[in-house]
């Protein structure tokens, strides 16, 4: 009998997964994510200071199921092109899922380019997604 219950628990947990993973949360109308600073452009020393700037919506921390908020992801380097799964953890993606507003981030002289994404309780974009324009920073 356990063995039944166990199994069954299990096939019914990966026939919601798919559906949950496809799942986004809706975005508020209006919503916008934007760069305070650096501005695009910019000639900075590291580790460089970023602050976001986040309108329409409030900021809750990752894990926290609360209607129109979110929290931000810095994309460096690269772009984020799946919007439907939570953004990938690595050096180019950092996540503040604490709530955070801002940032010191090292980064190697040169060229740079830095993209804000919201993602929501789950680390998943919105529908539709909230992005900052992507802007492009050199580092002295």
């Amino acid at each position: 009998m356990l063995k039944t219950i166990l199994a069954s628990a299990a096939l019914l947990g990966l026939a919601a997964a798919p559906a949950m993973a496809q799942d986004r949360t809706p975005a508020p109308e209006g919503a916008a994510v934007y760069f305070i600073s650096p501005q695009d452009g910019a000639t900075v020393s590291s580790p460089v200071t970023v602050q976001f700037g986040l309108r329409g919506m409030g900021v809750a921390p990752a894990g926290v199921e609360k209607a129109k908020t979110g929290h931000h992801h810095l994309i460096i380097d690269t772009e984020l092109d799946d919007y439907d799964n939570p953004v990938p953890a690595d050096e180019n993606h950092l996540h503040f899922g604490g709530g955070q507003t801002e940032t010191s981030v090292e980064l190697s002289p040169g060229t740079h380019t830095l993209q804000l994404v919201v993602g929501d309780h789950n680390h998943i974009p919105h529908d539709p997604v909230i992005k900052s324009a992507t802007i492009t920073i050199t580092v002295k």
